[in-house]
């Protein structure tokens, strides 16, 4: 599905302007004319680098996106029509991103589209679990209902992200310190030192790697700048490819420390959403098409679209994951608990309820467990470029004993 810019004239002769997703321009301009428009104009939204720089656009968090659902739940429960509602919360948002989007989609809503068609054409604000909850709440008249469970699924995702990012963000920040001190040491300290040692000296073979390693450092550093981009770049175009995101999920997942972690985060997205959007009155099939990408893990969505291919044949849900052994015991085992009592959605909550709060507890237990590695890790990387600097002054006072 491609994005496309379009400009029309409603029924009373206004123009109207907006986007939608198609899957070419002609799609696009069929479904304006079916809307009732008279289409002037389709075109494709290319991407442009310069223009994203450049632009004032900030991304929008999910506590903002819970808000503005929550919001908007309760304007509709109060009986305050669709389109003034969208209108009202666009002006009083202070996110420009979101409150552009809210805007143009109050306006095709008041054109004529479904209100879910229009969030479609802002993949980069409503994401497609949010965008099919909705759909599901036009068809079944719960829209209010369905705002709410998306503000309480946003809620939830947003503290399972902070949950990752206090967990990771004390040995980030160790680790960027102790790289800053061993520059500052190579660059500043080292050069000092090589000036006191005695020209005929033979240096140890530590203490000949650091001054190799400082001299270069300030002799060719943008060579190392330009690897290190390189090696970065690489990195980012390899992980964007099927094949990379595999290779990094067997990597990440198997880490010493922060392996079960991120294992057990993926596994209560993919529970939390999959129960939403059933929960919402999303068909299992689409459900579990827009669950398998939003668990964040490559290994677990691919699981996740076989078992939606073999569901598709007839065959129960719970069968392809246990087959993939990708899925803990206990998460195959609620699903077909889920499937025999009909209460799925119901198993998948607890599930991630389960998860969530395992998430929480080991992300507070893993800054006092690593609290004293990076500690050591640091102590051993400083000593051991203050033991080589001082090696040849020792050697230096033997000889002359």
């Amino acid at each position: 599905m491609s994005l496309f810019c379009y400009e029309v004239l409603d029924k009373s002769g206004n123009l109207l302007t907006g986007k939608l997703e198609a899957e070419h321009e002609l799609a696009a301009g069929e479904r304006l004319r079916k809307m009732g428009y008279t289409v002037i104009g389709v075109e494709k939204v290319r991407p442009s680098l310069l223009r994203a720089v450049l632009s004032n656009r900030r991304n929008v968090s999910t506590g903002e996106l819970s808000l503005f659902s929550r919001q908007l739940a309760a304007m509709l429960s109060a009986g305050i029509p669709l389109t003034r509602s969208l209108y009202a919360l666009s002006e009083q948002t202070s996110n420009p991103t979101l409150g552009s989007a809210v805007n143009e989609a109050a306006r095709n809503v008041e054109g004529g589209m479904d209100f879910s068609e229009s969030l479609r054409a802002y993949p980069e604000v409503f994401s497609p679990m949010y965008v099919d909850m909705v759909k599901a709440g036009e068809v079944g008249g719960t829209l209010e209902d369905v705002l709410s469970r998306l503000s309480e699924q946003l809620e939830r995702d947003r503290s399972l992200k902070d949950s990752i990012r206090a967990a990771t963000m004390y040995p980030m920040a160790v680790l960027a310190f102790a790289c800053a001190i061993t520059l500052v040491i190579l660059l500043f300290i080292v050069p000092v030192f090589v000036n006191m040692f005695p020209p005929n000296i033979t240096l140890p073979l530590p203490t000949r790697m650091i001054i190799s390693v400082s001299s270069s450092l300030k002799t060719h550093w943008y060579v190392y700048v330009l690897v290190i981009g390189i090696i970065l770049f690489g990195m980012r175009i390899y992980l964007v490819t099927g094949r990379g995101r595999e290779a990094w999920d067997r990597i990440r997942f198997r880490l010493p420390i922060f392996g079960a972690l991120l294992y057990k985060t993926a596994i209560a997205r993919l529970a939390r959403t999959l129960s939403t959007l059933l929960s919402g009155g999303v068909p299992v099939i689409q459900a579990l098409e827009v669950a398998g990408p939003a668990s964040g893990s490559k290994q677990i969505a691919d699981a996740v679209l076989l078992a939606t291919e073999m569901v598709q044949e007839g065959q129960s849900l719970v069968g392809p994951l246990r087959q993939s052994k990708v899925f803990p015991a206990m998460v195959t085992m609620m699903v077909g608990v889920g499937e025999e009592t009909g209460e799925l959605p119901s198993m998948l909550g607890r599930v991630a309820d389960f998860y969530e709060a395992e998430v929480a507890t080991m992300s507070k237990q893993l800054a006092s467990l690593i609290e004293p590695i990076l500690i050591v890790t640091v102590g051993c990387i400083v000593g051991f470029l203050v033991v080589s600097l001082y090696l040849p002054i020792f050697s230096a006072i033997t000889q002359v004993r």
